[in-house]
């Protein structure tokens, strides 16, 4: 069994990053925990809505009630990026070369490393934020859809359109697809990479009994896990049409318990699987097999995060029982 180092947090903590070897806890207060050569708190956000790591700047993005963002340094120095008086920062993103993207109601801002900004205004409330792993590109999850923005440019907007209300949006880590979460219980893709002029492909991935609100993208990209199920459910996209007409795996499942988070290993195809009793399984993809890395605890697991050397592994849960698995024990 591997060991856990507990950290009691009070309340609810929606983060768990790794900077370096230092693992991070993100307080729905707004407070950054870290273990660092005992437990030490940075105070940032009053009111934390969302945390992102950053690991081309070692640092960690967040954005709050308080409508302030603020990028946290691996030492736990905390520089404000932005700020919206009276707004709510909803969604952040980590861009290429230090970039910074945050949400307020409609409107998306993206700030650069050299301190310029740059507004891209949707009809309705933008939900969630991602940058595309090459060039300045930007998508927007709202209601109905889809926006891409070139954030460096004045290339026109592309709109991917599906009726609905998006919440999260990811890029697949080859750029060839977009996957977002629907408020009515599905992932929703589309294929990026067709012919000018070709209709992009939609993807329609479907049949969960919750919400998803934690996915994970395998080393490689072959494999998008998610949450919102008795079991991760594991998409192919390894094809060129990634799990269009193909069924998904579904790994580590408990009678009728949820998964609440989910987190590809670093280098290899294993699958950290949080649940709502606060139990975590490591699943290898190649055999699925199991192994028990936490016993339930207090709360729902929220976030998970592997250490860059892939040995460590931080969680957060929705009652503040975090702490650090040690696989390497």
């Amino acid at each position: 069994m591997p060991t856990v180092a507990p950290l009691d947090i009070e309340g609810h903590v929606l983060g768990a990053h790794f900077l370096g070897d230092i693992p991070f806890f993100a307080a729905a207060t707004g407070a950054i925990h870290r273990l660092d050569m005992g437990h030490k708190v940075t105070e940032a956000n009053d009111g934390l809505l969302a945390s992102v790591a950053d690991p081309l700047t070692n640092s960690i993005v967040t954005g709050g009630e308080d409508g302030k963002v603020f990028r946290i340094g691996a030492d736990g120095s905390a520089a404000l990026v932005a700020e919206q008086p009276r707004k709510w920062i909803t969604a952040v993103a980590a861009g290429p070369s230090g970039t910074v993207g945050y949400a307020t109601g409609k409107v998306a801002t993206v700030i650069t490393a050299d301190g310029g900004s740059r507004d891209f205004t949707e009809q309705r409330s933008i939900e969630g934020l991602a940058f595309a792993p090459k060039g300045l590109r930007l998508a927007c999850a709202r209601y109905n859809g889809v926006t891409l923005h070139w954030a460096g440019t004045n290339g026109a907007p592309v709109d991917l359109d599906w009726k609905g209300a998006h919440t999260m949006v990811t890029f697949s880590p080859d750029g060839r697809f977009l996957v977002t979460s629907m408020q009515e219980n599905a992932l929703h893709g589309w294929k990026l990479d067709g012919k000018p002029g070709e209709e992009t492909r939609h993807m329609r991935m479907s049949g969960y009994p919750a919400k998803i609100k934690s996915w994970s993208w395998s080393p490689k990209g072959k494999w998008l896990a998610s949450s919102g199920a008795p079991a991760a459910i594991v998409w192919p996209f390894a094809a060129k049409d990634g799990p269009m007409g193909k069924a998904p795996l579904e790994l580590g499942t408990r009678a009728n318990i949820l998964v609440t988070a989910v987190r590809f290993h670093p280098a290899d195809d294993v699958l950290a699987i949080g649940f709502m009793d606060g139990m975590i399984l490591g699943v290898r993809l190649s055999d699925q097999k199991e192994a028990l890395l936490r016993r339930p605890g207090k709360g729902a697991i929220t976030a998970m995060a592997w250490s860059k050397s892939g040995r460590q592994l931080a969680f957060a849960s929705e009652a503040g029982d975090c702490g650090v698995i040690d696989i390497s024990a």
